[in-house]
C-alpha cells in the first residue's frame, strides 16, 4: 500500500518553516479521515492536522479493509516517516483509534498522546466481543450513533461500508494488550459522561499505560461526544499541545 494514501490534511498548517506540532487523528471503527474535519477547523492555526485514512472507506473503498489493529498502526507508522516536518508529534485518537494510536505511540515516542471513548488496553474490549454477526454489529453502530442512520438504512450504501465495518470489529474484538514498553509522553483520557462503553473505572487505568503524566477530562454526552463539543476538546488540545518551535526555523 501507498504510504501515502494513509494521512490526509483538510486545512492549511502553520508555517511549517516554524517546525509546528503535528497532531495525528485516528478514527473509530467505521470511521474515516472526515470525521475529523471539524476539528481540524478548530485547530488550523495551531497545529498541522493529519487524520488517518484507513483502507476500505471513502476514496479507499476499493482496497481490502485491514482487521489486525497491530497492523493498521504499523502502516500508519511507515506512513508518517516521510510526512513528519521535524517538530513536535502528538497522537489522537477516539474509540477504536485509540488503540490504534497507543500502538503506534508505542514504536514512535510522540510528544503528546490522547485517547479518546475507549477503555485501557490492558482492560479489554469486552462488550465489542460480544457483537458477532451483521445484525448485532449494525445495532451496536446505532446504539453508539455518529453514524448517519439513513447510510444504515440503505442497502446499496451497506455493500460499501459494510466490510470495513466488519473487519474494524474483528481488529477491536481480537486485540490482545501485549505488555511491553509503554510511552513515556503525558497521556490524556477523554470520554463522554454517558457513555456506557467507558465507565470511570476501565479510563481510569490508562495511567498504567504511560510511565509520564496522565490527565482525564469528561465531557457531557454519550460515546460520540466529540461531536457535540468540538469546540472544547479543540481548546483543550490548543492550551496542551507542545508549542511549535519559532526560534528555530528549518534551514
Amino acid at each position: 500500500m501507498n504510504p501515502r494514501s494513509w494521512l490526509r490534511s483538510f486545512h492549511a498548517a502553520p508555517d511549517p518553516a516554524c517546525r509546528p506540532v503535528q497532531l495525528v487523528c485516528f478514527p473509530h471503527a467505521g470511521g474515516s479521515a472526515s470525521y475529523f474535519v471539524p476539528l481540524s477547523a478548530r485547530l488550523s492555526g495551531v497545529a498541522e492536522v493529519l487524520a488517518v485514512q484507513y483502507p476500505g472507506r471513502q476514496d479507499r473503498w476499493y482496497e481490502p479493509a485491514i482487521d489486525d489493529l497491530g497492523e493498521l498502526a504499523e502502516h500508519v507508522v511507515r506512513a508518517l516517516a516521510p510526512a513528519r516536518n521535524g517538530g513536535p508529534l502528538a497522537l489522537f485518537g477516539h474509540s477504536m483509534g485509540a488503540l490504534v494510536a497507543y500502538e503506534a505511540a508505542r514504536q514512535v515516542a510522540p510528544a503528546r498522546l490522547y485517547v479518546s471513548g475507549c477503555p485501557a488496553p490492558s482492560q479489554g474490549v469486552g462488550a465489542t466481543k460480544a457483537v458477532k454477526g451483521d445484525a448485532a454489529l449494525l445495532a451496536d453502530v446505532r446504539r453508539l450513533g455518529g453514524t448517519d442512520a439513513a447510510l444504515l438504512s440503505d442497502p446499496a450504501m451497506l455493500e460499501v461500508i459494510l466490510p470495513a465495518l466488519r473487519a474494524d470489529y474483528h481488529a477491536v474484538r481480537s486485540y490482545e494488550w501485549r505488555a511491553g514498553s509503554e510511552p513515556s509522553c503525558p497521556v490524556r483520557v477523554l470520554t463522554g459522561n454517558r457513555d456506557a462503553g467507558t465507565p470511570p473505572h476501565v479510563m481510569r487505568d490508562w495511567k498504567k499505560h504511560t510511565t509520564g503524566e496522565c490527565r482525564f477530562h469528561e465531557y457531557e454526552g454519550g460515546h460520540f461526544y466529540l461531536s457535540e463539543h468540538t469546540r472544547r476538546v479543540a481548546d483543550l488540545l490548543a492550551g496542551d499541545l507542545p508549542v511549535a518551535d519559532l526560534a528555530r526555523p528549518v534551514n
